[in-house]
């Protein structure tokens, strides 16, 4: 079984399973409202799946209303995907920072010694 990390990173791999929760970020939607954009492209059953992997994944959840299934977006997975990426986000800022002070350190002009003007001639 899988960990919830890859799980969410998994269910992030795929650009149509992005447009979902992206539509989401907006406010909750039905099954047919989120497969709509995608329907020239593909069928609703497999938008259907791709709803399924996000459920999976915990970012989507499917309510029941009578006949209408809202899907809400759960941002607690991409909370979790944030906190794992900060300690690589915080190296990464770390060595740029370092390569910055290297390239100023070897692209510092250096003055010229007055004194060196007067010695050519």
């Amino acid at each position: 079984m899988p960990d919830a990390l890859s799980l969410t990173f998994s269910a992030l791999a795929d650009p149509t399973r992005r447009a979902i929760l992206a539509r989401l970020r907006d406010g909750e939607a039905s099954v047919g409202q989120l497969a709509e954009p995608f329907l020239g492209r593909m069928t609703l059953p497999a938008v259907t799946k791709h709803l399924k992997v996000l459920e999976r994944a915990g970012l989507v959840t499917k309510g029941r209303d009578a006949q209408w299934r809202p899907c809400t977006l759960n941002t607690a997975p991409l909370r979790d995907v944030d906190a794992w990426m900060e300690e690589y986000r915080a190296h990464m800022e770390a060595s740029l920072d370092r390569l910055g002070d290297y390239l100023k350190s070897i692209t510092t002009p250096t003055r010229p010694d007055p004194a060196d003007d007067h010695r050519d001639r």
